[in-house]
């Protein structure tokens, strides 16, 4: 012990002393050092849950899909809406669009029937134009009573201002019902006359002439809906009570088509016809 306290040797004992401190302090600091690597290797395994600590756990990041490249769909498939025979569809007095004519290409007073002297038929006319229809056709007998000339509204336009060489004019009759009961409208040739007019004012054609076949052309017309009667004229000329017309057919220039009907005021309509 006493060596330990009194170093013996060649050397002075400070020396020994500064060796035995350096020693110590080594000492000390392996100590901490390995204490410090004990630590790390604990805290190495499993880390506490986030829970644990406070944290909430961070949710996945979600990737959106592609998105089309196309244009959404804002309407329905298809061509535009038609109304049927049934009239169900409203609109207004004259409507809008372009009147498909007659069904068969005949010519005179609507767009179905036999054809007769002058090209007049009869039947129901086509679609007149957006919020109208063709009437349905009804029999003499039908129970449906008759419009009041009152209640029907009559309007008379040509589907075009101007007609090109050869090209037939069609005239739509728009009837439209303002009661609130259904009814039929007879806009055969010999109720609802048409007659074309040139510009001197004389009578070209009308289709109360020579109509073949004359019977009353019966319609229903709904309720406070609007219906189109087509009436297509091939350019030919009429006389009265089916006697010789004039021959040829009428030229270029402006004509007036006017339609009379019992109890009904309709304003006429202006079209020309195009030269060669």
């Amino acid at each position: 012990m006493g060596s330990l306290r009194n170093p013996v040797g060649p050397l002075p004992s400070t020396i020994y002393w500064r060796r035995r401190a350096v020693a110590a302090c080594l000492a000390a600091l392996l100590a901490l050092l390995a204490f410090w690597a004990l630590a790390s290797g604990d805290g190495g395994g499993k880390k506490p849950s986030d829970a644990a600590n406070g944290a909430s756990p961070t949710p996945p990041s979600i990737t959106p899909g592609p998105s089309g490249s196309g244009t959404a769909i804002s309407q329905q498939p298809g061509g535009r809406e038609e109304s049927g025979d049934s009239g169900g569809a409203t609109g207004g007095d004259g409507g809008t669009g372009t009147d498909p004519g007659p069904t068969d290409g005949g010519t005179g007073h609507g767009g179905s029937g036999s054809g007769g002297k002058n090209g007049d038929t009869d039947g129901a006319g086509g679609d007149g134009g957006a919020g109208t229809g063709a009437g349905q056709r009804v029999p003499a007998d039908s129970p449906l009573p008759n419009c009041p000339s009152g209640a029907l509204q009559l309007t008379l336009r040509s589907s075009k201002v101007s007609y090109e060489t050869g090209e037939k004019p069609r005239f739509l009759l728009v009837a439209k019902n303002t009661s609130g009961t259904d009814c039929k409208a007879d806009l055969g040739p010999r109720n609802a006359v048409l007659t074309i007019s040139d510009s001197k004012d004389d009578e070209v054609w009308s289709s109360a002439d020579c109509p073949r076949p004359g019977a009353p052309v019966l319609l229903r017309v709904p309720a406070r809906t609007t219906i189109t009667h087509t009436v297509e004229w091939d350019r030919g000329r009429s006389a009265p009570d089916c006697a010789t017309a004039p021959a040829g057919r009428a030229g270029p220039g402006t004509y007036l088509v006017e339609a009379v009907m019992p109890g009904v005021k309709v304003l006429p309509a202006p079209f020309s016809l195009a030269k060669d």
